[in-house]
């Protein structure tokens, strides 16, 4: 296997299984021997944690404030965390990247691409994921499930249409990037679900292992 690692993010809205489904992507790489690391956004080191507790209280944030600090949350996570960790030769799982900001910020807040791009391009030295799993269900779905949890964060508790506009965002992303995103029903069960993304992981390492 080549040295440096391979970057995977999951995606999608409320809901879907993300929690669930790091947790089954981590258990798989690692009994193909491969050394894992899981991590989440924002968080995953301690400053962007702290701004974690920030973004998903129930204080409000103006669209703008909140891409930023996202951001800010993300610089760090990069810095400290993905980057090193792939030069080391590990796999990084997040729970989140910059796709969440095109759905959330992009199209939940509807913030111009462009600033978002901007962003990217100038804060994370052109790091994308090597796969990015895209669990999609339709947003009544996810949100009962959310909800049915318990105590809602701030972006649970978004309207049904603002978690549509999420939803467009990432189906645009994944036609734009069908290489990269591939989108999973996670309106199946979840043996079915597992499934696809065990077929779209073993690709990978066969392709990283040449």
């Amino acid at each position: 296997m080549s040295k440096r690692g391979r970057f995977i993010t999951l995606e999608g809205g409320e809901g879907v299984g993300k929690t669930t489904n790091l947790a089954y992507v981590r258990r798989f790489l690692e009994a193909w021997g491969i050394e894992v690391v899981t991590t989440r956004e924002p968080g995953g080191v301690a400053v962007a944690e702290r701004l974690r507790e920030l973004l998903v209280g129930k204080e409000p944030w103006l669209p703008e404030a909140e891409l930023l600090l996202l951001f800010a949350a993300r610089f760090h996570h990069v810095r400290e965390l993905i980057l090193p960790a792939l030069a080391q030769g590990k796999w990084v799982v997040s729970d989140r990247f910059t796709d969440a900001s095109y759905a959330y910020q992009g199209g939940g807040r509807e913030l111009p691409w462009q600033r978002i791009r901007y962003l990217e391009d100038w804060l994370l030295a052109g790091l994308k994921p090597d796969l990015t799993l895209l669990l999609d269900a339709p947003v009544e779905v996810g949100l009962a499930r959310a909800r049915a949890r318990g105590e809602t964060n701030r972006f649970e508790a978004e309207t049904q249409a603002f978690m549509q506009r999420v939803r467009r965002a990432y189906l645009s992303l994944w036609q734009q990037e069908p290489d990269r995103i591939k989108r999973i029903d996670a309106s199946q069960p979840l043996l079915q679900v597992q499934l696809e993304i065990a077929g779209h992981l073993k690709a990978l390492v066969e392709r990283a292992r040449g």
